[in-house]
């Protein structure tokens, strides 16, 4: 199978959207399948055997490290070159409206899936009032498609409700080879918590945006005695964040990647995730596979992977004190939080990326077979 990928965003830039990207990328060619992935220019050609075109694109104004993309002419001839059987859009904006008019002006099946839950994004920049506008921009380009995905059963939801139509479960994904609790190492702590390694040491990574609602994991710090906060990751509202949590035990991390990063996760006594707009939360998965508690909002996609005091702590984010409380019976009882590890690393084990992109193979296989199937119906009229 030829499969081309039009993505708003792919490797080097770090994040949940990528990752899946490439793990899928990986395991298809790694199938015998072919994949071409057009994304913005960010300066590959090539990502494990599959071609990277590159669209020139421009920083986002406020997200720069976000590049738009407007298709060009050039992508019709790269795109019939390839000659796909199939196209599958992610997130589609900007660059992806072009995947979605090639595939109707080629006449090439269309696949998309949705993983940034953009429209609860508008109300943490300010532009709040345009969610009814975009969710009618997201339905018309969606429900192009012949099968549209979604990375947890609350996403489904919540497109279904939002009038997009053939939406089914693409499901969760982790690498529970790099994210073990075999590194968790007290070189770690020490490094996450500026030299305090005894002391409780709370973590978050991802992405240092306003829609992740990481200052509200600054009252939890302040409500546990001697806590040390590390925040792993980069992002538009990082100086902002700087400034808020000035004075407190908090630590920049930065980027940290491989099994720096798995080490983090298993080294922290707590993941902390404040964020409401979450539409799986694959950071989530990955501090489970490494045996990281993790205490999350009871919103969105985190339902799909956090039962609650089962696998982690979920709290009502409405509540102020919420995130306090699930955080401080994290961190008064060993055995229940050794129980907790236990069983978060049971959980992942279950999501390996291999069966996730087996369930996409036979996802595009049945849309490929829904469009022989019409073709044929449509010879025989």
């Amino acid at each position: 199978m030829r499969v081309a990928l039009f993505t708003e965003t792919f490797y080097p830039k770090v994040d949940g959207i990528v990752t899946r990207l490439c793990r899928t990328v990986e395991h298809l060619q790694r199938a015998g399948d072919r994949v071409l992935v057009f994304s913005p220019d960010y300066g590959i050609d090539e990502y494990q055997g599959a071609k990277v075109y590159g669209v020139t694109g421009y920083p986002l104004p406020m997200y720069p490290e976000l590049k738009i993309a407007l298709p060009t002419p050039s992508i019709r001839r790269v795109l019939e070159k390839f000659d796909p059987d199939l196209i599958h859009v992610v997130n589609p904006a900007i660059l992806g409206l072009g995947g979605i008019y090639y595939a109707k002006n080629l006449k090439i099946p269309l696949v998309a899936s949705y993983h940034t839950h953009l429209p609860q994004y508008l109300h943490h920049y300010g532009f709040g009032m345009l969610e009814p506008l975009l969710w009618e921009l997201l339905k018309g380009a969606h429900n192009q498609a012949a099968l549209n995905l979604c990375t947890s059963m609350a996403m489904v939801e919540e497109l279904r409700a939002h009038g997009i139509e053939r939406v089914d479960l693409w499901q969760r994904g982790v690498d529970t080879e790099l994210f073990r609790p075999e590194l968790a190492s007290r070189d770690m702590r020490s490094r996450l918590s500026q030299g305090h390694p005894d002391s409780p040491l709370l973590l978050f990574v991802g992405r240092l945006g306003a829609e992740k609602e990481i200052d509200r994991i600054k009252p939890v710090l302040e409500a546990i005695p001697g806590a040390r906060l590390a925040l792993v990751g980069d992002g538009p509202n990082r100086a902002q964040l700087e400034a808020y949590f000035a004075g407190t035990a908090t630590h920049f991390v930065g980027y940290l990647h491989g099994e720096e990063l798995a080490s983090a996760f298993a080294s922290a006594d707590a993941f902390i995730f404040p964020s409401r707009t979450e539409t799986l939360g694959l950071v989530l998965l990955e501090a489970m596979a490494a045996g990281c508690p993790v205490v999350a909002a009871a919103r969105g996609g985190i339902l799909d992977i956090v039962t609650d005091g089962v696998n982690g702590y979920l709290f009502d984010p409405d509540d102020d004190d919420g995130a306090i409380a699930a955080t401080r019976r994290l961190l008064a009882n060993g055995s229940e939080r050794d129980s907790l590890r236990h069983n978060a690393r049971t959980e992942a084990q279950r999501w390996s990326w291999a069966a996730a992109t087996r369930q996409l193979s036979q996802y595009y296989q049945g849309v490929l077979q829904g469009q022989r199937l019409a073709s044929a119906a449509r010879s025989s009229s």
